[in-house]
Parts: structure tokens; C-alpha cells; sequence
């Protein structure tokens, strides 16, 4: 890929789109805070004036990919006024289609050993994303009777489970190579197929 062009803009974030691109390339273990500097076409000790290590800089993409990641879900879940069950179709297929869009941020979250933990900004972004699913399992429980209720943190954890699963077992490779199935439908079946083996919702009509 080509030197970016610099130009006294936002070195800050050049250097973040520069780290990502590197990420996609080679992965998130092999890039430098130097290469990211070269790639942006300034010295290799400027960058530490934003970031005071390459930790640092990968947090800082971790958390720009999980608040793209909540925007996206909460837009999927907010559309319109969908059924229990199709609002979880919905933001499941959003976490297909941000880890195709955004696979450089896919991958910093979830392969490059950052916590989410690794900073309050980063945790809160992570947080308002799964607070997404969290809410689609609450409404989906809301109607069962307290003592068929099961925990709202436990679906809310098989379903991002399931999401997850799917697209790194199915969607991350060449299309096809690996299901007979495309990975939308493996997400609509797998989903409905679990909320109603629970007895959580009713099918929809």
C-alpha cells in the first residue's frame, strides 16, 4: 500500500488509520509505531507525542472499532419496531457486517490480546456495545414468567457466543469453502432455533 500523505492534519488519528491498515496486512502482532510513523510519512518520534506506546495505540483503535461496533448495533436493533426475535436477527447480522466492513477493527478487539479493560474509554466503548444485545435479551425475557426467567446476562452471553462463533468460523474465510450455508443463514437459523428451543419466544408469524 502506498505512503499516506500528511499534510499538519490530525496526526493522532492518521497514525491510528496508518496502525490498521498495518493490522489488515500483516496482523496485530508484527506492526510498529514506526512503520505506522513511516507509513504516515513523519519521524519515528513523533508519534509519542500522542501515543506513549504502541499499547497504546492499539487501544486506541480497539476502542474507535467498538464505538463503530454500538453504533452499528444499536442502529440494527433501533430500526423500526421489530419482534424479539427479529431484533436479535438484526444486530447479529450487524456483527457480520462490521467484522467484513471493519476488518482491521475486528481485529485489534477481538485476535490482538487487548483487554477491554485496558482503559476506561476503551471498556465504556465496549460496554455500550454489548449493552446492545443485553437489552434485545432483556425484551426477550420480559414476558416469561420470574420463575421461567432465565438470567438476562446469560442469553445476552450465548448470543453474542453464537455471533461471534459464526463469523470466525464462516465469514472470515473465502465465501463458501466452509458451509454449504452462508453465514447470514447459519445466524438467522442459529438464533431463532436457540430462543425457541428455550421457549423465549414464540415463532414469528
Amino acid at each position: 500500500m502506498q505512503k499516506r500523505s500528511y499534510h499538519h492534519g490530525n496526526l493522532r488519528q492518521a497514525l491510528v488509520d496508518s496502525a490498521l491498515e498495518l493490522i489488515e496486512e500483516t496482523g496485530p502482532q508484527t506492526f510498529t509505531i514506526a512503520q505506522a510513523a513511516k507509513r504516515v510519512g513523519v519521524s519515528a518520534a513523533a508519534p509519542y507525542r500522542h501515543f506513549g506506546s504502541r499499547q497504546e495505540l492499539l487501544i486506541e483503535a480497539a476502542r474507535q472499532g467498538f464505538e463503530i461496533f454500538a453504533d452499528l448495533l444499536e442502529f440494527a436493533y433501533n430500526k423500526g419496531q421489530p419482534s424479539a426475535l427479529s431484533a436479535f436477527e438484526r444486530t447479529s447480522l450487524s456483527y457480520l457486517a462490521f467484522a467484513r466492513h471493519h476488518p482491521s477493527h475486528y481485529i485489534v478487539m477481538f485476535e490482538s490480546g487487548i483487554s477491554v479493560n485496558a482503559s476506561p474509554e476503551l471498556a465504556q466503548a465496549a460496554n455500550r456495545a454489548k449493552d446492545v444485545v443485553q437489552e434485545a435479551s432483556r425484551k426477550v425475557v420480559a414476558h416469561l414468567p420470574p420463575e421461567r426467567m432465565p438470567p438476562v446476562a446469560m442469553v445476552c452471553d450465548h448470543i453474542w457466543a453464537i455471533s461471534h462463533g459464526v463469523v470466525e468460523l464462516f465469514a472470515r474465510g473465502p465465501v463458501g469453502s466452509r458451509s454449504p450455508y452462508t453465514p447470514e443463514d447459519l445466524l438467522e437459523s442459529g438464533i431463532g432455533i436457540y430462543l425457541r428451543g428455550l421457549g423465549l419466544v414464540a415463532p414469528d408469524s
